[in-house]
């Protein structure tokens, strides 16, 4: 990437990382707060844990659309703004219900699908896929560094003391918006990045897709009620405070990661994806399943708890791959688009299922939810085909005719390993879909009017 591709990479990283840290560090300590909170049930201290996501789930596509014609930045800082409100009315609250208005203002805040139109708008296509990965790689590190965040910070100023803190988490993404990131030459839509209206139908009909939508809605709905009794069960098990339970998270998370790697590797170097898909979604389903049941072992629990986040983070980069492997060459953004809803869909339902299972049935109802929903992921999980490992790639053509466009099409369809090639005019750009065992990006590059110099997006 060049310097100012970098510069946007790692600043929009930032501010969404800045974000997901704010939405999830009271995930294990929220429970406990929202026992002293008028109004709190069960089931409304569930709702508030996912409420966020329904709000999300239904705004981050038009916020995406919105862009386009007032301007990416503008609404990444009115999201960040409504965000930053929203903590501050849940940092209010002394009810429950005041928490659960200040979630749904925090997901109304629902900027992703825009960070990632903006980084697309700052970057050529070719270094594309590194600037997304950087921004996906942060926020899995914010995920696991909020776990242990949250209990620190609650000790320290309990729950309202995090929801200020979220606050100004996003007003300084605000001052990184615009103090640091670079603002685009000019605005475009991006079929790799940014839902297209015209595709939905293609994409809703594709079962493969709805498939791996499933699967990132159970992931969520999963980690989301298993948030609800974890804390608990540490303090009226095992006899860890809330504010100590940061002891736990830290080594589990970190054994996990050193299990996801070389399953990684494994998956996409050895082409055994499907089995180390399987095998996840296995252990999402029997971690959960043994917690219903028997869970008064310390080393039982530490053990089904690294499995498990070593299956989640897993899930959490393979999915993402398997969309892009999925999804029609010029369908990714749309495709993307619908999977993140699908994820903040999990986790409203998550909450709120959880939370009314925990007032049913206490703890071993929300693991019992959680494997059900497990066992659910399992059966649709065990029928899906082996994943084709293809590449996306995408190269600049320049001002070009529809005839053109298909002549072009089929020209670049005809190289051996390319699957699938689809020329926009309006978008001047080629999608491809290759195996990258058979050719190499520089030789569909030579497509480009000046292969040498590739044109920026």
């Amino acid at each position: 990437m060049t310097p100012t591709e970098s510069r946007a990479a790692f600043s929009l990283a930032g501010i969404f990382s800045l974000r997901m840290l704010g939405l999830f560090m009271i995930y294990p300590v929220f429970t406990f707060y929202a026992e002293h909170l008028a109004g709190s049930t069960p089931t409304t201290v569930g709702l508030a844990l996912g409420a966020y996501g329904l709000t999300q789930a239904l705004l981050q596509i038009p916020f995406g659309f919105a862009s386009d014609r007032i301007g990416r930045k503008r609404m990444i800082a009115i999201g960040l703004l409504i965000f930053a409100g929203g903590s501050v009315v849940a940092a209010l609250s002394t009810t429950i219900y005041g928490v659960i208005f200040g979630r749904i203002l925090q997901g109304a805040g629902a900027v992703g699908s825009t960070i990632l139109a903006l980084n697309a708008d700052l970057t050529r296509e070719e270094s594309r896929t590194k600037a997304m990965a950087t921004i996906g790689l942060t926020i899995g590190l914010a995920f696991a560094l909020a776990l242990v965040a949250g209990p620190v910070i609650n000790a320290w100023a309990g729950v309202p003391g995090i929801f200020w803190f979220t606050a100004v988490l996003a007003i300084l993404g605000i001052g990184v918006l615009y103090l640091v990131t670079p603002t685009p030459a000019n605005i475009r839509s991006h079929r790799d990045t940014q839902a297209v209206p015209e595709l939905f139908g293609r994409v809703l009909a594709d079962r493969e897709l709805l498939r791996l939508d499933f699967a990132i809605f159970a992931l969520h709905a999963i980690l989301t009620a298993s948030f609800i009794a974890l804390p608990s069960m540490l303090r009226t098990v095992l006899g860890i405070h809330q504010d100590w339970q940061w002891v736990v998270y830290l080594p589990t998370l970190a054994v996990s990661v050193a299990i996801m790697v070389p399953a990684i590797i494994v998956a996409e170097s050895k082409r055994q994806m499907k089995p180390v898909f399987v095998a996840s979604v296995a252990v999402l389903c029997i971690a959960p399943g043994i917690l219903a049941f028997y869970r008064d072992s310390l080393v039982e629990i530490l053990v089904l708890l690294t499995l498990f986040f070593a299956a989640f983070n897993i899930m959490e980069a393979s999915l993402p791959s398997l969309i892009s492997k999925v999804a029609p060459a010029d369908a990714k953004g749309t495709a993307m688009g619908i999977y993140s809803s699908s994820q903040f869909f999990g986790i409203f339902v998550g909450g709120t299922v959880g939370g009314w299972a925990y007032g049913q049935f206490g703890t071993g109802g929300v693991f019992g939810f959680a494997a059900l929903v497990g066992l659910i992921w399992l059966v649709i999980a065990a029928g899906m085909p082996k994943p084709r490992f293809a590449r996306s790639h995408m190269v600049n053509v320049g001002a070009i005719s529809d005839h053109e466009a298909r002549r072009l099409a089929a020209e670049i369809e005809a190289v051996e390993g390319v699957f699938e090639a689809v020329v926009v005019p309006a978008d001047q750009v080629a999608y491809i879909k290759f195996d990258g065992r058979v050719v190499e990006p520089d030789v569909l590059n030579r497509f480009a009017p000046s292969h040498s110099t590739p044109a920026p997006a």
